[in-house]
């Protein structure tokens, strides 16, 4: 059985009923639906989304997805004053005022107090799945991430696999086993270096459903093999309705 992991709607209903139609296609063969945040975003459609994820336990599939916080619904909790943040920074230097108006105005404090309550992300078998990273919701790993970084990020919660979603992107990193050296030098003196062995981890990116218009992707994933499976979902009348996969191992 398989989980079905996805990321980035950002209120982007059409694209979030593709992708769940083809997960429904498939339901059979999957036993959980994890996403990793940015479900609302700045457009008329989030509340829409919101409510679907509500009513999902009747849904034909029977899959009610975990969902975790994300950047989008942390920008969100700023705006209402609901975190250590008294401003929207970040939101206003990527997006400008009228999306801090856009955000305010389509999402409703009702849906505000849901995201409050979300996780900041979940912790399965060895498998952390959560949007950004265990340092911040902000930040983004991608296949061009230093090793040291990505070791760091995966070990601070004790994982072996770690799936996020705040890039964007579908790729699978691995790191191989091996061993780091580290020592401290001060103007005094110098500590004696020390190794750190490394055990194999992994991170995954999960892709995107919302951000490109008419094109979705998603992962599958097999706790039983660790198989990662990387899913495009196309959607639009101009397109028509079509899916293409890839597929990566890891031993």
């Amino acid at each position: 059985m398989k989980w079905a992991i996805l990321s980035g709607i950002e209120g982007n209903l059409r694209a979030y009923e593709a992708v769940m139609t083809d997960i429904k296609r498939q339901s059979r063969y999957i036993e959980a639906l994890y996403i990793l945040g940015d479900v609302v975003g700045p457009t008329p459609e989030s509340e829409k989304l919101v409510e679907l994820l509500h009513n999902s336990h009747n849904s034909e599939s029977g899959l009610s997805p975990l969902v975790c916080k994300g950047w989008w619904e942390e920008q969100c909790l700023i705006l209402h004053g609901l975190t250590g943040s008294s401003e929207p920074t970040d939101l206003l230097q990527k997006y400008g005022g009228e999306t801090v108006k856009l955000l305010w105005n389509n999402v409703s404090r009702h849906t505000v107090e849901w995201i409050r309550n979300l996780d900041f992300g979940f912790f399965e078998l060895d498998c952390l799945l959560i949007h950004g990273t265990t340092v911040s919701v902000d930040e983004a790993l991608t296949p061009s991430t230093s090793p040291v970084i990505i070791l760091d990020r995966v070990a601070r919660m004790q994982a072996n696999i770690l799936f996020c979603g705040r890039s964007g992107l579908t790729f699978q990193y691995n790191l191989e086993a091996g061993s780091i050296n580290t020592g401290i030098t001060t103007l005094d003196s110098q500590i004696s270096n020390q190794t750190i062995n490394v055990t194999p981890r992994m991170v995954v990116g999960v892709g995107n459903v919302g951000r490109k218009p008419g094109e979705a992707t998603y992962t599958l994933y097999n706790p039983n093999n660790n198989q990662v499976e990387f899913k495009t979902v196309y959607y639009g009348v101009s397109k028509g309705f079509g899916m293409k996969k890839t597929t990566a191992n890891s031993n």
